[in-house]
């Protein structure tokens, strides 16, 4: 009863408890809402780039249990997907590439793993060693996302260059569903 009590007492006045919501969960619950839905972004840094003309469109197309599969599309070029897993209270990213037969990209199935739960509107994940193995100049490689109710954000940075990438989607506006990444069945 005593334990009670004090839980009460705990919520009422606002103390936070062993219960509360991770932020990775929150982060990740907010961007489950989007399951299915498309999105058009726009190149925030740099301004422009050849390699990412186009119309730019992410779709949260996979959600399933611990795992999200988010296509991200540059005109017609459907090579990139961005992995999210659940991890206990921490999420990891990785990079999934595809030739248009749907074949792995040599560079394929990098990025990393958040070191800690977050913050609810963002997650950042450092390069992993699988990375560092793969790719030896992206040991540096800090990604993140963020994501509310009016956007979601991709972002890198290379520590130690000028490397700066990032890219933002308008939530707010969902767009028409765009077909399957190359590699993947049309469902």
């Amino acid at each position: 009863m005593k334990n009670l009590f004090l839980l009460f007492l705990g919520l009422f006045s606002g103390v936070v408890t062993a219960q509360e919501i991770p932020s990775s969960q929150v982060f990740w619950e907010t961007l489950a809402q989007h399951c299915g839905n498309a999105y058009e972004g726009q190149l925030v840094s740099p301004e422009s780039d050849a390699r990412f003309e186009g119309r730019l469109i992410m779709h949260v197309r996979s959600c399933e249990e611990g795992t999200m599969r988010i296509p991200f599309f540059v005109g017609e070029d459907r090579s990139r997907t961005w992995v999210l897993t659940k991890e206990g209270e921490r999420i990891q990213l990785k990079h999934d590439h595809r030739h248009e037969d749907g074949s792995e990209d040599k560079i394929t199935q990098y990025g990393g793993i958040a070191s800690n739960s977050g913050f609810s509107e963002m997650q950042v994940f450092p390069a992993d060693q699988e990375t560092t193995d793969l790719i030896p100049y992206a040991a540096g490689n800090v990604w993140w996302i963020t994501v509310d109710e009016q956007s979601f954000s991709y972002n890198l940075r290379r520590i130690g260059s000028e490397t700066y990438f990032s890219v933002k989607f308008d939530l707010t506006k969902p767009v028409e569903t765009p077909s399957a990444p190359w590699g993947w069945e049309n469902e």
